[in-house]
């Protein structure tokens, strides 16, 4: 069974930054994507960013700009997908998600891992 472990959430005031780290353990299929996702009390999860086994790299409008090219990054031998957050905002507090898209075309969700920032 697929598990996906995420780790990094804090407390952090605004400004600062933060690594969330996520590791998916019992894989038995071929991932086409692993991610980030973030939901916040009432509504829908948002895509944060996402990075494919190739490299290429997916970011939200709202990541854009705060967040450094490099922010994604995998580590597809381990099956271990990073988020480096800089500049955070109060509006980035949110519940962050892991999520391992598989070639078949499923989807795969940690747990989450909360992330708040204070003003």
């Amino acid at each position: 069974q697929v598990q996906l472990v995420e780790s990094g959430g804090d407390l952090v005031q605004a400004g600062e930054s933060l690594r969330l780290a996520c590791t998916a353990h019992r894989i038995g299929f071929t991932i086409a994507a692993m991610g980030w996702y973030r939901q916040t009390p009432g509504k829908q999860r948002e895509l944060v960013a996402t990075i494919n086994t190739d490299g290429t790299t997916e970011y939200a409008d709202t990541a854009k700009g705060r967040f450094t090219i490099s922010s994604i990054s995998r580590d597809n031998a381990k099956n271990m997908v990073y988020l480096q957050m800089n500049s955070l905002k109060p509006e980035d507090t949110a519940v962050y998600y892991c999520n391992v898209f598989s070639i078949a075309r499923r989807n795969y969700w940690g747990q989450g891992t909360q992330v708040t920032v204070s003003s």
